[in-house]
């Protein structure tokens, strides 16, 4: 008998540990296709290794239940328990998210191969693959010896002389002068900057990349101005190197921006010294990627007429025509 009103106590519950709890698969059609896959990778990197789920979590330093919901592809990990389950797995963390270089025992053998190899190293390997896959200037792979077409290509950022220095080396050369971006704006019937504001920059990177197939095909003998942002898709940059005889034309930021307002845009100068920051820390981002041209001409550190010269100079030389 109980008062009325009164509810009569409920029995006491049964503690059950956290580690115990048995977590359900949901269903496939629930989960999110990239955590479902990241949870398929971290079981399978457990499996290679020998490890029971305990003792990953106990490595990771995470709560089993923690690791279920992330193999199961519920949990949505944080970057550094990430991190942590790589460091228990013993796997690098692009493995473990699933980079293209951990997709097969090949691919990770390579990768382990050239890790922690210095620059020159890694650039006599790609040089050596390149050959290899045929990919070198059409009788690299069959001589072992990379053999390119008479085709300079010159990188750097917008202001550091490619249109200016590109036309006055193809008269030189007597080739023809090829401005990628206005074989761009042909192909898309547009500028540049309306490719870019109505179909994106993976569609100008497409327009970008047939340009450079299409001038590698079409010119034998060629100097080639490229975009200043060419170096940001890897697959154009290689292609490039492949085929052509690179030259970085370099400069110091302040000549950038003071090129680009001569040749009449002013937008850089509307907020200058953010203007300014920008450039600096886009030239930082691409400098690695501009460095790896076969030959670099400091414009900044010379008049025009003295910078043409050792442009001059050096490009011939690399052509193996008369100075």
């Amino acid at each position: 008998m109980h008062s009325p009103g009164l509810t009569p106590n409920p029995p006491p519950a049964t503690v059950v540990p956290l580690t115990a709890l048995a977590v359900a698969e949901p269903a496939a059609d629930d989960k999110n296709p990239s955590l479902a896959a990241l949870g398929q990778r971290v079981r399978a990197l457990r499996a290679r290794r020998g490890m029971t789920r305990k003792a990953v979590a106990l490595a990771a330093e995470v709560s089993e239940r923690h690791l279920a919901n992330l193999e199961y592809g519920i949990g949505n990990a944080s970057f550094l328990v990430l991190q942590q389950v790589a460091g228990a797995l013993q796997c690098p963390l692009a493995e473990l998210i699933g980079d293209v270089t951990t997709s097969s025992p090949e691919w990770l053998l390579i990768r382990e191969l050239l890790e922690h190899r210095d620059e020159a190293t890694l650039r006599r390997a790609r040089v050596a693959i390149s050959e290899l896959l045929g990919t070198g200037g059409g009788q690299g792979a069959a001589t072992g010896h990379r053999v390119r077409n008479q085709q300079v290509a010159l990188v750097g950022l917008r202001g550091a002389g490619k249109s200016t220095l590109g036309q006055r080396l193809a008269d030189d050369l007597g080739y023809p002068f090829v401005e990628l971006s206005r074989e761009i704006e042909k192909f898309a019937g547009c500028s540049i900057a309306e490719i870019q504001a109505l179909y994106g920059q993976n569609a100008y990177r497409r327009y970008e990349r047939r340009a450079v197939e299409e001038a590698i095909q079409i010119y034998p003998e060629a100097v080639i101005a490229t975009p200043g942002g060419l170096v940001s898709d890897a697959a154009t940059f290689n292609l490039l190197l492949s085929h052509c005889t690179t030259v970085w034309l370099q400069a110091a930021p302040e000549d950038h921006m003071q090129r680009v307002a001569e040749q009449g845009d002013l937008r850089p100068m509307a907020a200058s010294k953010e203007a300014m920051d920008d450039l600096r820390q886009i030239l930082a981002g691409r400098a690695a990627f501009y460095s790896q041209a076969d030959l670099t001409v400091d414009t900044s550190a010379a008049p025009l007429e003295a910078t043409f010269q050792s442009l001059r100079q050096q490009v011939r030389q690399a052509l193996q025509l008369p100075v």
